[in-house]
């Protein structure tokens, strides 16, 4: 009788330690899902990090100067990099080849990117309309997934909301740039906007923006992805 019971006790261990295995093993599955999302918020907060660094510290010397705005156009580059995996990586989710394709290419651009802007020569301000030029693009290489996108999603009825977002995104983005590259509103009233209101400052409330635009559509891949799973697309 004690050895039925113990035989008992072992079996209901065992069936525990198996169910709770499973149910870690579909926690973790739950994770690996969300990756992407949190490569994109870590690219974010680094480029955020990184330019409140370079802006705190950029008066300290002129040689720590040079060295923190590449430190802050390296996170400008990686912020959009990072902006790429969610969307990417959930539309294709079920086409793990375009995943490779579109994350390799906009990796390798953006690898490019960063190298060509650790160059000193390219850090003066002599290239300051270079530098927006790789920025944009960069951004503009989504057009390519994004077309690709909408015409496997036409009829999906996600795809107004998506693109509103990101839609929202771009015209952040290309706002922005525009401010810095024509250095709108100093150059008409020189020294008025030395402290505040100048077109760096703008060009960051705009970043933030996109950024954010960019959270509420990758907020609704996720949704999507956990009701539909890969049987349909996005």
């Amino acid at each position: 009788m004690f050895l039925m019971i113990r035989r008992i006790s072992m079996w209901g261990q065992q069936k525990c330690w198996i169910g709770s295995a499973y149910h870690l093993w579909k926690w973790m599955s739950l994770l690996a899902t969300r990756w992407p999302f949190y490569v994109f918020l870590g690219g974010s907060m680094f480029c955020l990090l990184s330019s409140t660094i370079c802006h705190l510290f950029c008066c300290h010397s002129h040689d720590l100067n040079i060295h923190l705005l590449r430190m802050d156009y390296v996170g400008i580059a990686t912020m959009i990099i990072t902006s790429f995996f969610p969307p990417i990586y959930y539309i294709f989710q079920c086409e793990p080849h375009w995943q490779f394709i579109y994350l390799g290419g906009v990796t390798a651009l953006g690898m490019f990117t960063i190298v060509t802007l650790l160059s000193p020569s390219l850090s003066t301000g002599k290239f300051r309309s270079f530098r927006a030029f790789l920025f944009s693009s960069m951004a503009l290489f989504g057009l390519f997934p994004a077309a690709h996108a909408i015409f496997v999603n036409w009829n999906n009825p996600m795809r107004d909301t998506i693109l509103a977002y990101e839609s929202a995104m771009a015209i952040f983005y290309l706002t922005g740039t525009g401010f810095y590259v024509s250095r709108f509103p100093e150059r008409l009233k020189p020294g008025w906007f030395d402290l505040t209101g100048h077109s760096h400052q703008i060009f960051h409330v705009f970043v933030v923006l996109g950024a954010l635009a960019h959270y509420g559509a990758t907020l609704t891949f996720l949704e999507y992805r956990d009701q539909a799973g890969c049987g349909a697309n996005l």
